[in-house]
């Protein structure tokens, strides 16, 4: 018989679990960090690409090279967060597939396939930016994802050798439930899926 998660683990993980901006006090550490990852690389992706690369801006100096890429808006829970996760993908993650999917010579199927390259680091890159706030979400951390940055001053100020770009960012610390808004409605199963 298969396992499933309690109801209270889906609470935390889905039903209950907001996007935070104001957040409590407390400090967010290097092995709540790395117990984020530990969990996050866990999980699948094509051909165990893993492209996914992450910058945890946490210093004063790293807050202030990230202020001047953040739109208006972004700005106050973005310095006030103890943590700022930039969730970056690796444009040349194919370079690893010997190591990571060592079953077949995966690499070959990359090689001067730029296209290829980008929308598989893109996708997957993403699909484990979803698996990090999973793994933050269930260690306790409360996540406010956010696209509203200047990428190219991001990846000028955190990855300046162009091999990686930032698709994300995402702040991580206990959030301040009494800021919350009420939750925005979702769309209903038959409104977004039907079945064949």
């Amino acid at each position: 018989m298969s396992k499933i998660l309690s109801d209270e683990g889906l609470d935390l993980l889905f039903r209950e679990a907001r996007t935070h901006s104001h957040w409590r006090d407390g400090e967010v550490g290097d092995v709540l960090l790395e117990a984020i990852y530990d969990l996050a690389k866990m999980a699948p992706t094509s051909a165990n690409c893993s492209p996914m690369r992450v910058v945890f801006s946490r210093s004063p100096a790293a807050k202030a090279r990230l202020r001047p890429a953040l739109a208006e808006g972004n700005v106050d829970k973005t310095m006030a967060a103890p943590v700022t996760a930039i969730i970056g993908y690796d444009t040349r993650f194919h370079e690893h597939l010997p190591r990571l999917f060592p079953h077949t010579d995966a690499r070959a199927w990359f090689v001067g396939n730029e296209a290829l390259i980008q929308e598989t680091a893109f996708r997957n890159g993403s699909l484990q930016g979803a698996y990090f706030m999973l793994a933050a979400r269930a260690l306790g951390l409360d996540c406010g994802p956010m696209s509203g940055f200047d990428n190219a001053v991001v990846d000028q100020a955190f990855f300046p050798d162009g091999r990686v770009k930032s698709n994300f960012l995402c702040n991580l610390a206990h959030g301040d439930p009494r800021q919350l808004r009420p939750r925005a409605p979702r769309f209903e199963f038959a409104d977004a899926c039907r079945i064949e």
